[in-house]
C-alpha cells in the first residue's frame, strides 16, 4: 500500500510527508493518522459507511448521508457529538460533495463513503506539539479505479496564449485545492483494488488542557459581510491570498455549501412558480429580510397563469417576508412599480445586480422596520439570451450590500434563471402534448343502444402524445363503429400517423363502406405514403450520385412512414330491444379480441392479418358473430399483452384471458378498472408503452 498526503504549498499538491500548521502529521499512515478504524485499540471511534452507485445522484445521496450520520451521532449523545454544529456540517458536506463528484466523473465506478467520529485528541499531540489537539471527524471516499490519479486544478493565472488551456483548467472542478484549503489534514491512500481520498476536520469542543478560544465580537455590518461573503474559489483563476482573515474560511465554505444546496433544490423543479418559491426560501432570512420574484411568462408560461401575448409584461410570481404578517403590505407596494430593464441594456445581456429604491412610501410599508429603511437589490434572471424575470430582495438597516454578497446573489440568480427556463420548456412541451392528445383522441364515445362501453387510455410516462388511439362513433344506418389502433413507434411521428388514420376511418365508415373495405382502403393509403418516402429517398440518392441537386428532401429516419396495427369493427344492436348485437370485425396485425361468455369462458373471435401499410395489395377479410346479452368484448393494444415483469410477458400462458375471466359478472366500467389494475400490478415499474383497452358489454343476460 502506498500513501500520499497533502502539502501546504499551492504548487505541490502531492507530497510524501508533510505537517499542516495546526493540523496532524502526514506520512505513510494516511487516514490512520486521523483516527483508528472501528474496533481498534484506544478511544472508541464511531463509524458509518455506505456504497453509492456511480451516477449523477451519488453526490446528493452522499450529502444526505453525512447529515444523517451527524444527526444520529448527536441523537445518541456520543462523546464530542455536541460539536457537530451547522458550520462543521456545511464544511463536511461541501468536501464530501466535491470528492464524490470527482470520483463519479473521473473514475466512473461505485463509490464507498465512510464517516468516523474520533472523540480522542490527535494521536501525535505528545510527539509533536503542533499536532491536532481537538477531536475530529474523518471522512474517506473510495473508488474502484486505483490507477487513475487524483487531479487538482492549477493555481494562479490562466495559461498563456488564450482561453483554451484556461478553460480546460476551469472545467476540472476545485478538486484537491478545495480540500487543502478547508481540511485540517488530508491524504490519498492507494490500495491494490481501490483508491481512497480522506480528510479530517476538527470538532470544536471543550477539551481539558486545550485552553479557551473566545470568539471576538464583530460589529453587525462587518459580521453580515463576512457571513455572506462569496468564496474566492468560485472566481475564475482564483489565487489564494498569502494571509487569510480570521473567519474567512468559514465564510467561503458557507457560500459554496449554500450554492450547492440551491442547485440541489432547483434542479428537479418543473414548475416556474415552484422555482420562485424555493429561491425565496433560500434567500429569506439568510441573505435578506424580504424577497420578490417577477416572471416574464410570454409563450413559455404555464397555462392559465396570466400569459402575456407579447412576452414583455411580467407578473409578480411571489412575495416572501421573514415576518409573514408584512407580506401582503409588501406585495401591495411592489405591484405598483414592476422592475424594468435598465436603460441601454439589452434583454439578453449578462445578468448584473443593480441597486433598487427601498420600497416604502409615506404612511405605507416599512419592510424591515428600520430607519431610514435599508438596501434593496434587483437581480435580472437571464438564461439562453432571454430575460425571464427579476429577483428583487432587500435587507433593513444596511446602506448597501457588500460586493461579495452581490456576487453570490448573481451566481444564485443564474441558477434560478436556468431552473425557470427548464420549467418553462417543460410547460411548453406539456401544453403541446395536451393539444395533440385533444386533437388525436375523440371528444367522447358514442352511446350504443343496449351495449355498455368503457375505455382505458394511458400514454406511457413522459410521452408527448401516445401512439395508441381509440374511437367509438355512430356511422349511420343503425351502425356503430369502433377502432383500437397502435402506430409502430412513438412520439410526434407516431402521432402524425394517428392523425391520418382516425379521420380516414370515420370518413369511410360514414360513406357506407364495410369493415373489410375500410381496412383495404386505409392500407392502400398508408402503403402509398410509405412508397412515396422510399421513392423520395431513392430519387435523392440517384440525383446526388449523378452530381445533380437532389429534387426532393431526404427525410430523417424518424420521419419515415410508419405501420399501423388496427382492430376495427362495427356493431348493429338487435332490433326490438331484445338485447345483444351483431358484431363484425377484423384484426390487422393487432392483439386478437376476446369475448367473455356468461358462463365465464373466454374465446378468440378474430384471425390475425397483415399490418396496415406494409403490402399495398393486401386484402383483408372480416368475421361476424353475435354478442349475446351478458357477453363482453375486450379489445387491447400490445401495451397490455406485452407488459413485462423480468422475462415474463403479461399474456404469457394466456394471462390476458385469465385476467378477463376473473372479472366475470362486472359491468363494463368495473371490468376495465379491474384489467387496468391487474396490468399495473404485474410489475412495480411504470409501463414503458402506451396502454389502451376497450370494453363492450351487451346488456341483459343472467342476473
Amino acid at each position: 500500500m502506498r500513501t500520499t498526503t497533502s502539502s501546504p504549498r499551492d504548487d505541490d499538491v502531492m507530497a510524501t510527508r508533510t505537517t499542516r500548521p495546526g493540523g496532524m502529521r502526514g506520512g505513510a499512515r494516511g487516514p490512520a493518522a486521523a483516527g483508528s478504524v472501528t474496533g481498534s485499540a484506544g478511544p472508541a471511534v464511531r463509524a458509518r459507511s455506505v456504497r453509492l452507485p456511480g451516477d449523477p445522484q451519488a453526490a446528493s445521496a452522499a450529502r444526505q448521508f453525512v447529515r444523517d450520520s451527524f444527526a444520529e451521532w448527536t441523537a445518541q449523545r456520543l462523546p464530542c457529538a455536541e460539536g457537530l454544529t451547522g458550520r462543521l456540517t456545511d464544511e463536511t458536506v461541501l468536501l464530501v460533495s466535491e470528492l464524490v463528484t470527482n470520483a463519479v466523473v473521473h473514475a466512473g465506478t461505485t463509490v464507498e463513503l465512510r464517516c468516523r467520529l474520533d472523540p480522542a485528541p490527535g494521536r501525535d499531540a505528545e510527539a509533536d506539539p503542533g499536532a491536532a489537539a481537538l477531536p475530529g471527524v474523518v471522512v474517506e471516499v473510495s473508488d474502484r479505479h486505483p490507477t487513475r490519479p487524483i487531479r487538482a486544478r492549477e493555481q494562479g493565472a490562466p495559461a498563456e496564449g488564450g482561453g483554451a488551456e484556461g478553460a480546460a483548467a476551469e472545467s476540472g472542478g476545485h478538486g484537491l485545492r478545495l480540500i487543502s484549503a478547508v481540511a485540517e489534514s488530508w491524504g490519498i491512500t492507494y490500495h491494490r483494488a481501490m483508491k481512497t481520498v480522506w480528510f479530517r476536520l476538527p470538532v470544536d469542543v471543550d477539551v481539558p488542557g486545550a485552553g479557551e478560544r473566545p470568539e471576538p465580537e464583530i460589529p453587525y455590518d462587518d459580521q453580515l459581510q463576512r457571513e455572506l461573503r462569496a468564496a474566492e474559489l468560485l472566481a475564475p483563476a482564483a489565487r489564494r491570498p498569502a494571509r487569510r482573515e480570521p473567519g474567512a474560511g468559514r465564510v467561503d465554505n458557507g457560500a459554496l455549501s449554500f450554492l450547492a444546496e440551491a442547485s440541489d433544490l432547483l434542479s428537479g423543479q418543473l414548475d416556474a412558480d415552484q422555482v420562485a418559491a424555493l429561491a425565496a426560501q433560500l434567500i429569506v432570512p439568510r441573505l435578506a429580510d424580504w424577497c420578490a420574484v417577477w416572471l416574464h411568462d410570454g409563450d413559455g408560461g404555464a397555462p392559465g397563469r396570466g400569459i402575456a401575448a407579447s412576452g414583455e409584461e411580467q407578473r409578480l410570481a411571489g412575495v416572501w417576508h421573514a415576518s409573514e404578517s408584512r407580506t401582503d403590505a409588501l406585495r401591495a407596494v411592489l405591484e405598483k412599480q414592476p422592475p424594468e430593464v435598465p436603460a441601454g441594456a439589452s434583454p439578453g445581456s449578462a445578468p448584473a445586480a443593480a441597486r433598487w429604491p427601498w420600497p416604502d412610501e409615506p404612511g405605507g410599508y416599512e419592510p424591515g422596520g428600520y430607519e431610514p429603511g435599508g438596501a434593496a437589490l434587483a437581480c435580472p434572471l437571464v438564461a439562453g439570451g432571454r430575460r425571464l424575470g427579476t429577483l428583487l430582495l432587500g435587507r433593513g438597516g444596511l446602506l448597501g450590500f457588500p460586493d461579495d454578497v452581490v456576487g453570490l446573489l448573481e451566481d444564485l440568480g443564474r441558477r434560478v434563471a436556468r431552473a425557470v427556463a427548464t420549467a418553462r420548456a417543460y410547460s411548453r412541451q406539456e401544453r403541446i402534448s395536451q393539444v395533440l392528445q385533444r386533437r388525436l383522441l375523440p371528444r367522447g364515445r358514442a352511446q350504443v343502444p343496449g351495449v355498455e362501453s368503457a375505455v382505458v387510455y394511458e400514454p406511457r410516462e413522459g410521452a408527448w402524445a401516445g401512439g395508441d388511439f381509440w374511437d367509438l362513433f355512430e356511422a349511420g344506418d343503425g351502425r356503430w363503429c369502433f377502432a383500437l389502433g397502435d402506430v409502430c413507434g412513438s412520439g410526434p411521428e407516431a402521432a402524425a400517423v394517428t392523425g391520418l388514420a382516425r379521420p380516414v376511418l370515420r370518413l369511410l365508415a360514414r360513406d357506407g363502406f364495410g369493415v373489410a373495405d375500410v381496412l383495404d382502403r386505409l392500407n392502400k393509403t398508408m402503403a402509398r405514403e410509405a412508397a412515396d418516402s422510399v421513392a423520395a429517398v431513392a430519387a435523392a440518392v440517384a440525383a446526388a450520385g449523378a452530381g445533380a441537386e437532389a429534387p426532393v428532401e431526404i427525410r430523417e429516419e424518424g420521419e419515415q412512414a410508419r405501420f399501423l396495427s388496427l382492430l376495427y369493427g362495427e356493431i348493429v344492436p338487435h332490433p326490438g330491444g331484445s338485447g345483444g348485437a351483431r358484431c363484425t370485425l377484423a384484426s390487422a396485425g393487432h392483439p386478437l379480441p376476446l369475448v367473455l361468455g356468461t358462463d365465464g369462458t373466454v374465446r378468440v373471435v378474430a384471425a390475425p392479418q397483415m399490418l396496415l401499410g406494409v403490402v399495398q395489395d393486401a386484402t383483408y377479410v372480416s368475421e361476424s358473430f353475435d354478442l349475446c346479452p351478458g357477453e363482453t368484448l375486450l379489445c387491447v393494444t400490445d401495451g397490455v399483452t406485452e407488459r413485462r415483469s423480468g422475462r415474463r410477458l403479461f399474456d404469457d400462458e394466456d394471462g390476458l384471458a385469465t385476467a378477463l375471466a376473473a372479472g366475470a359478472g362486472l359491468d363494463a366500467t368495473a371490468l376495465a378498472d379491474h384489467l387496468r389494475n391487474t396490468v399495473h400490478a404485474f410489475d412495480p415499474t411504470p409501463p414503458d408503452d402506451d396502454l389502451a383497452l376497450l370494453v363492450l358489454k351487451a346488456a341483459g343476460g343472467p342476473a
